[in-house]
């Protein structure tokens, strides 16, 4: 294994550390409350939760316990997570505890690895002969990627490389089996994670063959004969999943986008976060080789996820069934599924398209996960968590209708499938990797998140400090501090929300050109140079597109990048008997309470009822319907569902 080593550009990121307003605090709850509760959940010692038995799992590995498997096939993927977040705050702050309880982990895990360097707790314990014949079901792939991002995270936080050593060691394992050579498998994973984790250990290490491997998984996808076809006649006409019917998991190959080869694929399909972990990782090696059909691909699979299949909460993945995409302007509104991975994942593809294209389009769509799906997965105290993250809800109607038995009206302490916790933990706790992006034309601004991130390039540095009010003000200031001068284009994202945008650098006002949706100044920058960024926040109406019938009539309250909801709490129940109207102007109040420190929204509209008493036993006809005046009051979607249960709308009709 080599020793690690920067991927190098004209500018590289030493080291960045978020102070804001809105973050410092979420990474707060992160580090003392969301990762304490998540070592507690894999150590089974959080009352009235469901037993995550992960890090039991690894002792029995290890030789440590007896007994036997429990859990999902994939929970390894749990203590991964929870190490790569741990790491990333670890990043920001060292502290002795943690960082302990993370190198006793590295230890079980070491412990737990097989001798040929083959890692993975269930097969180890429960079906030693089973290794590597299921790709399509049973997330060996998936695991190992997990291992792979978190031994590179803690390395870079810390330096200790004994997890990466153990990291490389099962990827020299996979890769004698599956590499690209001739006498190997030609499989490939049904849940894609591990092209990413290969392409970071790339990253890390320098080792080409890792990066040769990510290719050939996400290239061999599609191609016929399907491997998954030959596993499965292989090993008997089996499947995993038994409380299914059938082995539908393999054999519907748009599942796992396995349905034609990549490069030919147009459409996004199928599981929606393995679609944004497989179209992440090919960004990834797409700007690695500067491979034009890779990234065209990715391009032309991101336009048609974002401009049709996406809410505007940011989420992705409208149905239960296959955790998955439907069809074109199909977005429900209160059976949606939007899986809280599935918006991290689109943050994560977002990041590596904004590598490759310097296109403030991705940044847009990045901020609108980050600010309102990711952050709503969380609840405000870090301590419950929501899977799934509909734009409506009605409590009675949950429990007495099958539909929604996916669709929670409050946060949940944990989960048997507990996937989302730690990933929306190791977002936010590594929030700094979103922030910036370097490129060979320069530094790039995307998110507009208070803190300091010092830029190297060979002898030169350049410190950049941001400070503003985001979300709830448009103000921005950036400081520069450099030893010398300093000559590199700063890239000022304009994102699509805001109103006028008026640009000072060092109190005078200047113009700057928009290239692609960044606005770029391009001078000799000195220690002390100030800029500032007012950009107007006006609350916008947003339309339904005429073409998404579940919207129809209906409209949503955006200001900056916050989507805005109504709940039971402040409007009554029967929210859908409300409208807004649309031509009176909305007024933007401060919270109260569970909500002080952020902006809610009022606005005049009217609610619709009956002229005289409903008894509830006529539903078809009755007393004359009539509107009376009534006040809207809408408050952050981020916010929802943190004081008390009770109905939630997101779009209102107008």
């Amino acid at each position: 294994m080599n020793d690690l080593h920067p991927t190098t550009r004209a500018f590289a990121i030493e080291r960045s550390h978020i102070r804001d307003p809105f973050w410092t605090g979420a990474q707060a709850l992160v580090r003392d409350a969301v990762i304490p509760h998540q070592w507690n959940a894999l150590n089974d010692r959080i009352a009235g939760a469901e037993k995550s038995c992960a890090l039991e799992n690894f002792r029995i590995a290890a030789g440590h316990a007896e007994g036997t498997f429990h859990g999902m096939v994939f929970q390894d993927s749990d203590v991964y997570k929870w190490i790569e977040a741990a790491a990333l705050q670890l990043r920001q702050s060292r502290n002795a505890s943690l960082e302990r309880d993370v190198d006793e982990t590295i230890d079980l895990i070491a412990a737990a690895q097989q001798p040929d360097g083959y890692l993975n707790t269930y097969f180890t314990i429960k079906a030693p002969d089973e290794k590597w014949t299921n790709l399509a079901e049973c997330h060996e792939m998936y695991c190992a990627g997990h291992l792979f991002e978190a031994a590179c995270a803690y390395a870079g936080a810390t330096g200790k490389i004994r997890l990466l050593e153990i990291a490389c060691r099962f990827a020299d394992h996979i890769d004698t089996i599956f590499g690209p050579r001739e006498g190997t498998r030609p499989g490939y994973p049904g849940h894609p994670e591990i092209e990413l984790g290969l392409l970071r250990l790339f990253d890390a290490t320098g080792e080409e063959r890792y990066k040769a491997l990510a290719r050939a998984f996400i290239m061999r996808r599609g191609q016929k004969p399907h491997y998954f076809d030959e596993e499965y006649e292989a090993r008997g006409r089996t499947w995993f999943w038994r409380d299914h019917a059938t082995a539908w998991m393999a054999g519907d190959k748009a599942y796992s986008q396995a349905h034609v080869p990549f490069l030919e694929q147009d459409k996004a399909v199928g599981h929606a976060v393995r679609a944004v972990y497989l179209y992440t990782g090919a960004a990834h090696l797409a700007r690695l080789e500067r491979d034009a059909l890779l990234l065209r691909t990715c391009r032309t699979l991101w336009d048609d996820m974002t401009g049709r299949q996406m809410y505007v909460t940011g989420a992705i993945g409208a149905q239960s069934r296959g955790e998955a995409f439907t069809s074109d302007d199909d977005l429900p509104n209160d059976t949606a599924y939007a899986e809280s991975c599935a918006s991290v994942g689109l943050m994560m593809f977002a990041r590596r398209m904004i590598e490759n294209e310097g296109d403030a389009r991705y940044a847009d769509v990045m901020e609108r996960a980050l600010y309102n799906t990711v952050r709503a997965g969380m609840s405000l105290d870090g301590t419950r968590f929501f899977y799934v993250n509909p734009l409506e809800v009605t409590p009675a109607t949950l429990r007495g209708n099958h539909i929604y038995d996916h669709v929670q009206p409050q946060r949940q302490i944990w989960f048997a499938c507990a996937c989302c916790p730690p990933n929306i933990a190791r977002t936010i706790a590594g929030l700094e990797d979103y922030v910036h992006t370097t490129r060979e034309d320069g530094i790039y601004v995307n998110l507009y998140i208070g803190g300091e991130t010092r830029f190297t390039q060979g002898e030169k540095a350049l410190t950049l400090v941001q400070s503003g009010g985001q979300p709830w003000s448009g103000d921005v200031s950036l400081e520069l501090k450099c030893d010398a001068p300093c000559e590199v284009a700063l890239m000022l994202r304009k994102p699509s929300w805001a109103g006028v945008t008026v640009l000072r650098i060092n109190g005078a006002r200047v113009e700057a050109p928009v290239l692609r949706g960044y606005l770029r100044l391009e001078c000799r920058w000195n220690d002390g140079d100030r800029i500032e960024i007012e950009m107007e926040m006006p609350v916008r109406l947003i339309h339904a597109s005429p073409s998404v019938r579940e919207q129809a009539g209906q409209a949503v309250l955006q200001r900056g990048p916050i989507v805005f909801c109504l709940e039971e709490r402040d409007n009554g129940a029967a929210l859908h008997q409300l409208r807004m109207d649309p031509d009176a102007r909305p007024s933007p109040q401060p919270g109260e309470g569970l909500l002080a420190g952020m902006t809610t929204i009022s606005v005049p509209g009217r609610r619709e009822t009956l002229d005289g008493p409903d008894d509830g036993t006529i539903l078809h006809e009755g007393a004359r319907p009539i509107s009376i005046p009534a006040t809207l009051r809408f408050v952050p979607y981020f916010a929802w569902a943190n004081r008390g249960e009770g109905e939630m709308r997101v779009w209102v009709r107008i």
